[in-house]
């Protein structure tokens, strides 16, 4: 995730380095306050979506287990009526549902895992920007003190590779790397004999599962 990478860069940065390779070392330290705060909005923002998207998900799965159950009585009902195919039809519901019910654990699970990420960024974020805050004007003063007592330094550095411009440049080419973070969740699809023998598969299992119930039913 981009937004990861970015803030992932802020809270890396050495604030001190920032200052010493910067030309304006107040604009520098303004700007980088700036763009944490406009980081940690951004993060708030998607901590908000991310947990209101894991609570959907949770609300999919129980809707899934609940039709699993419901399927499952229908399918014991109707092995109790003698009302084969009707048991076989409740079962093939049931095992539908019941793979839905998986689907959506999953995604949940991977789901959480995001939230935490954004969580603890956060975190990072809320914590450099304190700092930030915190050392902004001792860093600028110590700047200046240094600079007053070593100007040939500070000559060296604005025409040197350690100038602002080639601080900035760094920082982009940082920035401009995506964190692949998603994972690829579909899967290639299955030739025809494959889906054949997945949905021989099936059958049996359904069928395995009607003689079980009948079994248990006393039917």
């Amino acid at each position: 995730m981009a937004l990861l990478e970015r803030v992932s860069t802020l809270v890396r940065a050495n604030l001190n380095d920032l200052i010493d390779k910067a030309e304006h070392p107040e604009k520098m330290i303004k700007q980088v306050i700036l763009d944490m705060q406009n980081q940690l909005l951004q993060v708030k923002t998607q901590v908000a979506i991310a947990i209101a998207d894991q609570h959907l998900l949770e609300k999919k799965r129980k809707e899934n287990e609940d039709k699993v159950a419901e399927w499952m009585r229908k399918a014991e009902l109707a092995v109790d009526k003698r009302q084969g195919d009707l048991a076989r039809a409740a079962l093939e519901r049931t095992e539908s549902y019941r793979e839905l019910c998986d689907g959506f654990a999953q995604q949940l699970t991977d789901q959480k895992a995001q939230v935490e990420n954004l969580k603890t960024a956060l975190r990072q974020l809320e914590q450099k920007l304190t700092e930030a805050q915190a050392k902004a004007d001792l860093l600028i003063a110590q700047h200046r003190r240094a600079r007053a007592v070593a100007k040939a330094s500070d000559a060296k550095m604005a025409g040197g590779n350690g100038s602002s411009a080639g601080a900035f440049d760094r920082m982009k080419r940082k920035v401009a790397h995506e964190e692949a973070h998603s994972q690829a969740k579909s899967e290639i699809a299955a030739d025809n004999m494959e889906d054949r023998l997945a949905a021989l598969e099936k059958e049996d299992k359904i069928e395995q599962l009607l003689v079980e119930l009948k079994a248990k039913r006393g039917a």
